[in-house]
């Protein structure tokens, strides 16, 4: 059963890219027999989505295009995920997407029973969004990039690199990452024949070719674990600092942003490679322990900056 419903939620992918799939390539895709695949069509339309099919040697199947979706169902964890997800969502840095994220939090929070409001009630007030230092990003330049992952479509789009050349690339997508405050595309350069990691804010003009494309792997299978070792390869700045908290405390709220290296079990140094030293401040404020920054001289005049911020931001309490 379970292996069922993760083939229908695939074939339920596919068919949201409203192409049209041949009846023979959809089967191929989803590793089915033909009459698989009609069984599945036939329960998603018991679940209300309309899939037209069209029958002959050249069939196959499409989505029905401006037609409403029947509703996911979901558990209490998921329905608190995708509403804290929204909250994050609203404070984020993709142009366009926080106004309409606080519109759909007012409908979720709407259908949560009060138990599940009061779950989510608890992670906003006690959590704190840290600020955006990146840059924003269109909406639709996002879309257009994940439908090409989704659909295995080949990508054109222009590229700016860091040194300001520019070049058209070509490329079969794979996926999304957000990292470190950016936004950057994990995909195989087809003209280079090899992988590349491409940060979005440089990315314009992007569009699906229509060429269908057989997914690749990138290497050691793992995007984030890839596109990670890549921006760390190519950081700005090359951040070094001791703290004063034990090395596994530390690392619990670094996680992959950085390498942590213990001195003692009091200390422990802390490694970054960054673009942006916005985002090594914010680390240490949320580690909440002292500490001496070794490299570069630029993240003491950041932190001071930020220091002096939040003294100016915080009202003097009255005298009693």
């Amino acid at each position: 059963m379970a292996d069922t419903s993760a083939r229908m939620l695939r074939l339920l992918s596919l068919l949201q890219t409203h192409r049209y799939w041949p009846g023979g390539e959809l089967a191929e895709r989803l590793a089915v027999s033909p009459r698989t695949l009609r069984r599945d069509v036939d329960r998603l339309r018991e679940l209300g989505y309309p899939v037209q099919a069209t029958r002959g040697v050249a069939g196959g199947y499409q989505l029905r295009a401006g037609m409403a979706m029947p509703p996911l169902l979901l558990d209490d964890a998921e329905a608190v995920a995708v509403a804290v997800g929204l909250r994050t969502a609203a404070a984020g840095a993709v142009t366009g997407v926080g106004e309409t994220s606080v519109r759909a939090l007012a409908k979720v929070v709407q259908l949560l029973p009060p138990r599940l409001r009061r779950q989510v009630d608890a992670v906003a007030a006690y959590t704190v969004p840290a600020p955006w230092d990146g840059p924003t990003l269109d909406a639709g330049l996002l879309t257009a990039i994940a439908l090409a992952c989704r659909g295995e479509e080949e990508l054109r789009f222009d590229y700016t690199a860091r040194g300001g050349e520019r070049s058209r690339r070509r490329v079969e997508p794979h996926r999304l990452v957000a990292l470190g405050g950016r936004w950057y595309l994990l995909a195989f350069d087809i003209e280079r024949d090899d992988w590349r990691t491409f940060r979005v804010d440089r990315l314009a003009e992007p569009t699906a070719t229509g060429r269908r494309i057989r997914p690749r792997q990138p290497p050691g299978g793992d995007a984030a674990a890839y596109v990670q070792r890549a921006v760390a390869g190519a950081g700005r700045h090359r951040v070094l600092v001791v703290v004063a908290a034990p090395a596994a405390e530390v690392a619990r709220v670094v996680g992959g942003w950085g390498s942590v290296e213990e001195v003692d079990g009091g200390s422990c140094r802390l490694r970054m490679e960054v673009e942006s030293l916005a985002w090594p401040a914010m680390v240490l404020g949320a580690v909440g322990a002292p500490f001496a920054i070794v490299e570069p001289a630029e993240l003491t005049d950041r932190v001071r900056a930020m220091g002096e911020l939040f003294i100016q931001s915080t009202p003097a309490v009255p005298a009693k």
